[in-house]
């Protein structure tokens, strides 16, 4: 279930963006000798790329819902000509992804892919028949060579030259590469919308357009929020959309305790105006990012285009929070799966306007279709202290201590992990929730009235508790002088605690927040070799966490982006690279990954 036309301003696409969606272009290479070299294995090449092509329509969908289309060759591609006339097609296709399939011998430079933006791997059948093995490694030289990076695919196993089976290692590899590489297109082009700027000192919401636009392709646009009173002002927003959201907010969203001293606490009539404020500002943040046809026949038609902005940010404190009710409602809502217009696709948008942690939010996001979770990373309890408070033994996944997870009030609900898959608490796809789940969400909920020792204009703090056992990826990017971006990685569970223990560790902090006891998956050396070293070598103070275990996604993507990942917690066997980082060592792979990244550069600007 999507959300409204009132919501959707693209309506020729499922997308909210302006742009068409980014397909997937199969490139059936073949040996282009005739006289019966090339006619014998016409009818092999095709169908790998059907199968593919299959593959990845049935397995693979776009953020928004969509599945992914792929788009094959006219014919299969021999020589230059051929491949100059695949190349035309998929610029009228809109291919954002490239992906060679062959079963033989064909002539390397000339039937390569030479499209310097475009995400590419190749899949070299492993048969005796014909050399698919020696057609791969010598078109991935030329690559290398050229400076063009491309993912390798080669199963494992000798397959005969009538199986029409894909094997399960070549799937798997078929459908990261894709996955990563379709995030990647998805971003090219469209806008990271900054709404205000630096929040309190914090280096992240210094929004650096550089990085976005060189290693993203996405642009910065700049608003300030003084927006907000004037659009609140001048009734710049969908009047009858908001009678129908202050309708849901006050059937749904339960206020619950107001931790503020009495003396501190606002009065009934002030809280209203607060919730009005926060709906109106939750609607008006939307409608800046992906624009509102509804406002034209308003008489706005400037304001009905928004900036195409698939990732946000608000400022909030202090200049704002200090003065006017806090974008909490705002960041929370937005970023879930749902609404007062039903079930929909989650935004990206951060916090204090910390990009960097945005980014971190775009790619989670844009890799699995989920909301994510924005949150500071709070505190390291290791199994000492947890015993010296409360007298209870972390044990589990838990014994090397817990980080907690507790963003200033603002969280995706999805985030309370009420949603449910094979029984387990889940965080689903949008397309995959139900309106019961969406119900447990709401309920597992409460809205505190802002401790106006950090909101002076008041507001609404989001809290619920994670619920413990859902496998979970915590990422962040951060900006290091001389470096550039680096992307950080942690895989691990949240984790239940007795509800006594929990209070006790959780009312050391502010009860009026979303709390996630994060348990990292430990190895035992480096950054994972205990809860400990995880946080200490945490790069700033905000992380993202996404449902399931997608390191290795997120890693497949970096490497298309030019980012390295200066820390990761996943198996050696599951991290999937260009072929070409092989080439800068095979011993020291962190190492090798910072080399290739510097050496070939932003994939969207010079070094």
């Amino acid at each position: 279930m999507s959300t409204t036309a009132t919501a959707r301003p693209n309506t020729s696409s499922p997308s909210r963006l302006a742009g068409t969606l980014p397909k997937v272009g199969i490139r059936p290479a073949i040996d282009g000798r005739r006289g019966g070299v090339r006619e014998s294995l016409e009818g092999q090449t095709m169908a790998m790329a059907r199968q593919a092509a299959r593959l990845i329509s049935q397995n693979l969908r776009h953020a928004c819902g969509a599945p992914v289309q792929c788009v094959i060759a006219d014919t299969c591609i021999g020589g230059v000509a051929e491949s100059a006339a695949a190349a035309d097609k998929f610029a009228r296709e809109g291919v954002g992804v490239s992906l060679t399939v062959s079963p033989c011998w064909c002539y390397g430079s000339e039937t390569m892919d030479m499209d310097p933006l475009m995400p590419k791997a190749i899949w070299g059948f492993n048969g005796t028949e014909r050399p698919g093995a020696v057609y791969l490694a010598a078109v991935l030289a030329a690559h290398n060579q050229k400076g063009l990076p491309a993912f390798s695919i080669y199963g494992r196993d000798v397959q005969d030259a009538k199986d029409k089976d894909i094997p399960a290692d070549v799937q798997e590899k078929i459908l990261r590469f894709v996955r990563a590489g379709i995030a990647a297109a998805t971003m090219r082009g469209k806008s990271y919308l900054s709404l205000g700027n630096m929040s309190m000192g914090i280096a992240g919401s210094q929004v650096d357009p550089a990085f976005f636009e060189r290693f993203l392709g996405v642009r910065v646009e700049h608003v300030d929020m003084v927006e907000f009173i004037r659009r609140i002002e001048r009734g710049i927003f969908d009047p009858d959309e908001f009678a129908k959201a202050i309708q849901w907010v006050r059937k749904n969203c339960r206020e619950g305790k107001d931790y503020n001293a009495p003396d501190m606490q606002l009065s009934a009539e002030q809280k209203a105006r607060a919730w009005e404020w926060s709906v109106k500002m939750a609607i008006i943040a939307r409608d800046m990012m992906i624009g509102n046809p509804r406002l034209e026949e308003l008489g706005f038609a400037e304001e009905a285009m928004g900036h195409n902005a698939i990732a946000g940010g608000f400022q909030g404190q202090r200049q704002w929070t200090d003065h006017l009710p806090n974008g909490d409602f705002m960041e929370a809502i937005l970023c879930s799966s749902f609404d007062w217009n039903g079930i929909r696709e989650p935004f990206v948008f951060a916090t204090e306007n910390d990009s960097l942690n945005g980014a971190a939010m775009l790619f989670g996001h844009l890799l699995t279709g989920t909301a994510q979770v924005f949150a500071d990373v709070r505190t390291y309890w290791s199994p000492a202290a947890v015993k010296r408070v409360t007298g209870y033994d972390l044990t589990g996944p838990a014994a090397g201590g817990l980080i907690h997870l507790v963003n200033s009030g603002a969280a995706a609900l999805d985030g309370c992990g009420r949603q449910k898959i094979d029984g387990q608490p889940a965080m689903k796809p949008f397309w995959q929730i139900s309106k019961a789940e969406v119900r447990e969400c709401l309920d597992a909920t409460s809205w505190h009235s802002a401790v106006t020792g950090y909101f002076r204009g008041g507001g609404f703090s989001s809290h619920f508790v994670t619920a413990g056992g859902m496998p979970v990826t915590m990422s962040r990017v951060n900006l290091v002088a001389g470096i550039g971006p680096v992307l950080q990685i942690a895989e691990g569970w949240t984790h239940d605690l007795p509800e006594k223990v929990h209070k006790t560790l959780d009312e050391r902090t502010d009860p009026t927040w979303p709390t996630t006891w994060f348990a990292p998956r430990l190895t035992g050396s480096g950054a994972f070799r205990d809860g400990y070293t995880v946080m200490n070598a945490w790069g700033a103070n905000h992380g993202a966490f996404s449902y399931g275990h997608i390191g290795a996604d997120l890693i497949a993507l970096a490497s298309i982006l030019r980012i390295p990942v200066c820390m990761h917690n996943v198996p050696a066997e599951q991290v999937f690279r260009p072929s070409a980082w092989t080439a800068f060592g095979t011993a020291d792979p962190e190492g090798a990954d910072y080399r290739a990244c510097s050496n070939f550069g932003p994939l969207y600007g010079r070094k």
